[in-house]
C-alpha cells in the first residue's frame, strides 16, 4: 500500500484529506506540528509527503530542505500563497509539485497520482552507494527532450532552443503530459482529468485555451499549428519531430 505522510496544521482539513486518501487505498500518517514533521517523515520513509507551506514550529520549506536528502519519496507542497517566489524556492530545495489552497480533494488526488506515476525516486544520503555522485546524473524520469524543446518536470523548467520559456504550473503540466506521450492523441476528457482532477463536462474550454497559450509561447502558429495539433473530435497530438 502506498504510504503518505500528510503534514497540515488545520486539523479539520487534515482529517478531511486523510479520510479521503484512505478511501482511495492510501496509508496515511498525519502530522500537525512542523517541529515533529522532519523526524516522522524520515522515520516512515513514505512514498509521498503532502506538506503544508505554513506550519507552526517549523515551516514547510525548512522541512522540505531537511528531509529531501534523506527520503526518496515525492514531496507535494500545499500553499495558500500565489507568490512565485515561494514556488521557486520550494522547487529549488526539492519539492516536486505545488497545489494551491483552497484544496479540492479530487484535484489533490489527481496531482498525487501524477507524481507517483512519474517514478524516479530521489537519491538518499546514507545508502550503500554513497561513493557514487548522483548530482550530475540526469534522471530520465524527470526530463523530456524533443529537438530543441527540453522539459524538466521536477523544476518545471521549459526551454526552447536553449531559451527559457515562462509557463504557468498548469501550462507546464499540460505540456508535460503531451510531450510524454508523443504521436498519441490525448482526449480532452483525459487531459482535464489528469491536470484538474475533475470530469470533462463537454463545455469546459480550459484545455483549449491553454493549448492556444502554449502554441504562442512555443512559436507554434496558432492559426496553422504543426507542433501541437488538434485532431478534430478526438483531442490533441504532440508531434515530436517538429521541434
Amino acid at each position: 500500500m502506498t504510504k503518505i505522510v500528510l503534514v497540515e496544521d488545520d486539523l479539520k482539513l487534515c482529517e478531511l484529506l486523510a479520510h479521503y486518501l484512505r478511501q482511495q487505498q492510501f496509508e496515511v500518517i498525519t502530522v500537525s506540528d512542523g517541529s515533529l514533521a522532519t523526524d516522522i517523515i524520515i522515520e516512515h520513509q513514505p512514498d509521498l509527503v503532502v506538506l503544508d507551506l505554513m506550519l507552526p514550529g517549523v515551516d514547510g520549506l525548512t522541512i522540505c530542505r531537511n528531509v529531501r536528502p534523506k527520503v526518496s519519496g515525492k514531496i507535494l507542497m500545499l500553499t495558500a500563497s500565489d507568490d512565485d517566489i515561494d514556488h521557486v524556492a520550494g522547487l529549488e530545495i526539492g519539492a516536486d509539485d505545488f497545489v494551491n489552497k483552497p484544496i479540492k480533494p479530487r484535484v489533490l488526488l489527481a496531482r498525487i497520482r501524477m507524481l507517483l506515476r512519474r517514478g524516479g525516486a530521489a537519491p538518499v544520503q546514507g545508502q550503500d552507494d554513497m561513493s557514487v555522485d548522483n548530482s550530475e546524473q540526469p534522471d530520465s524520469e524527470f526530463e523530456c527532450r524533443h529537438g530543441g524543446l527540453f522539459l524538466n518536470s521536477r523544476r518545471k523548467v521549459c526551454t526552447l532552443d536553449e531559451n527559457a520559456v515562462s509557463l504557468t504550473d498548469s501550462e507546464f503540466d499540460l505540456l508535460w503530459l503531451l510531450a510524454s506521450r508523443p504521436d498519441e492523441v490525448l482526449s480532452r476528457e483525459f487531459l482535464v482529468k489528469s491536470t484538474r482532477g475533475i470530469e470533462y463536462d463537454g463545455l469546459d474550454r480550459t484545455i483549449d485555451n491553454k493549448v492556444v497559450s502554449l502554441r504562442k509561447k512555443l512559436n507554434d502558429n496558432p492559426s496553422l499549428p504543426r507542433k501541437i495539433i488538434t485532431v478534430r473530435g478526438k483531442g490533441y497530438l504532440f508531434v515530436p519531430d517538429r521541434w
